[in-house]
């Protein structure tokens, strides 16, 4: 087993920097997600890791070894791609004991190897098959198999279930997860879907044009985004953002956005008073958006005016798309919840649960105000 670290590592493709200054460092037996929108980076920093891709500047180490000069092969790593690159005329005993045959591994022990991957993954019954006759997910599971007979320092993944349909994506995430608690092995996972990395990392790391944004667990992210591209990022559907100025009311601080106006809890007032008659952005999640008769109980609720704009019914909740001035947002509200396209209501807002972005430190990506 072994911890992974990228020591201000930066990869450049010409005039393109594809890693800015990446420093993250990865605990042995840690199930790390890196995860950004397509072109951030996040698979650029996995090649790297894995020796596909030479960085330009910087070291990456696995354990104590630095390995910016060591051969992929030599690694002692595994890789999971998105495509199962599986052998078609092989069958699912031999793409999983290929690797090991080519390393003259005793037989005994490929034996050994394959079929306990097998009984982890649950694809015994299927290692006389051949990749035709295996249902999508039962081909992913063979290429994790292949990687995992190698019994390697650290496992790769990169966006292993963007093949899959939407309810073997869930199955197959659970697999993985367990996997993880199993094999105790550093996990490295590549994906662009935030709810994969909310459900399976031990931390996150968010990336965004070749910068890390922030590296936390799945929790953290949620409750304290450090800046506006996190805060957008994590979180389905994603927060609401509507700009706005604080200005006082006598002794209160309240968050004028145009369209309406609220007043920030007194216990948290104190925080954001130097940005007094300040243009702000004003954050609140869609899960904080309630219909005034179902406010959960303890919430400081403050009453908005909203239109609602259209529907969506989820069975255990219905999203609102709603319109307030210039502002479009979304509420998930209860299911007993009995607004209509049209309609002008209003709405109560968690204010336990707000964010505060201040664009004048940074107009592009404005940082969280604590």
């Amino acid at each position: 087993m072994a911890s992974v670290t990228y020591d201000h590592v930066w990869k450049r493709f010409g005039d393109f920097t594809a890693l800015n200054d990446l420093n993250i460092a990865i605990e042995d037996k840690e199930f790390l997600v890196l995860v950004g929108p397509s072109g951030c980076g996040k698979t650029t920093a996995l090649r790297c890791l894995a020796g596909l891709e030479e960085i330009s500047d910087g070291k990456v180490m696995i354990g104590d070894t630095i390995v910016n000069d060591t051969p992929p092969k030599d690694r002692d790593i595994a890789m999971v791609f998105q495509s199962y690159a599986l052998y078609p005329h092989m069958t699912v005993y031999d793409n999983m004991a290929f690797g090991l045959k080519l390393r003259k591994t005793p037989k005994e022990e490929i034996k050994r190897r394959v079929e306990e991957a097998a009984e982890i993954l649950g694809i015994e019954a299927l290692l006389k098959r051949k990749p035709r006759e295996l249902s999508g997910g039962q081909r992913q599971r063979v290429a994790v198999g292949r990687a995992i007979v190698r019994e390697p320092k650290v496992f790769l993944f990169d966006e292993p279930l963007s093949n899959l349909d939407a309810k073997l994506r869930v199955q197959t995430r659970a697999q993985i997860s367990k996997l993880h608690q199993n094999l105790q092995t550093t996990f490295i996972y590549v994906t662009h879907d935030q709810t994969e990395a909310m459900t399976m990392a031990t931390r996150i790391a968010v990336m965004n044009k070749g910068l890390l944004q922030q590296l936390d667990t799945p929790q953290m992210l949620y409750d304290y985004p450090a800046n506006l591209f996190v805060a957008g990022f994590i979180g389905s559907p994603a927060m609401n953002f509507f700009s706005a100025k604080l200005r006082k009311d006598g002794n209160n601080l309240m968050v004028d956005t145009g369209a309406f106006v609220v007043k920030v809890p007194e216990a948290k007032a104190g925080t954001f008073m130097h940005l007094v008659d300040k243009e702000v952005i004003f954050g609140i999640r869609p899960e904080d958006v309630h219909n005034p008769l179902f406010v959960p109980p303890d919430v400081s609720a403050a009453e908005i005016p909203a239109k609602v704009d259209f529907t969506e019914l989820m069975g255990n909740e219905i999203y609102l798309y709603l319109i307030a001035g210039e502002h479009n947002f979304v509420g998930r509200v209860d299911p007993r919840t009995r607004f209509h396209m049209g309609d002008e209501v209003k709405l109560a807002i968690n204010m336990d649960n707000f964010h505060i972005f201040d664009p004048s430190a940074d107009r592009e990506n404005p940082p969280a105000v604590r």
